[in-house]
């Protein structure tokens, strides 16, 4: 072996002049990263329909359903039942408090019930949510109601 086969390791020099990407090594460069500039641009794209196309679809069926975010009319909340509560009630579902509140019912004390998941309240404490929701505070049950038709 003579001197100008052998490689040597010089630290002193940080020039890398032979450094070089030629051939195969520059085309998977290229290759990789179109794939992964294409794949960025087709994700913020389904993002973006997603976003923006994403309108609730209607319905027409017997009942209404009311979105989440919306509240519900005065009447229709006007219009659920209105039960005395009694400790021993099958539609209490053994729960002696408001959950809104978290107020103890007293025995004989006026409450309202869902009609979906029987829960109970106090007449105000739902009344609020109520404008505001379409669901159950607790179990988030949509609140159906019969529709005119």
């Amino acid at each position: 072996m003579t001197s100008q086969d052998t490689f040597h390791w010089r630290y002193d020099e940080l020039d890398d002049k032979n450094f070089q990407i030629r051939g195969r090594t520059l085309f998977f460069i290229i290759v990789l990263f179109s794939v992964v500039i294409s794949i960025t641009l087709i994700f913020l794209y389904i993002r973006w329909i997603c976003r923006f196309s994403s309108s609730p679809s209607a319905t027409v069926t017997n009942t209404t359903t009311f979105s989440r975010t919306q509240g519900l009319d005065s009447a229709v909340i006007d219009g659920l039942p209105i039960v005395l509560h009694h400790r021993n009630s099958t539609t209490s579902l053994g729960v002696d408090e408001c959950c809104i509140c978290l107020g103890v019912f007293e025995e004989g004390e006026k409450v309202k019930v869902l009609p979906k998941c029987f829960h109970e309240y106090h007449c105000e404490c739902v009344d609020k949510w109520l404008t505001t929701h379409s669901s159950c505070p607790i179990c988030r049950a949509p609140i159906l109601v019969d529709s005119p038709v």
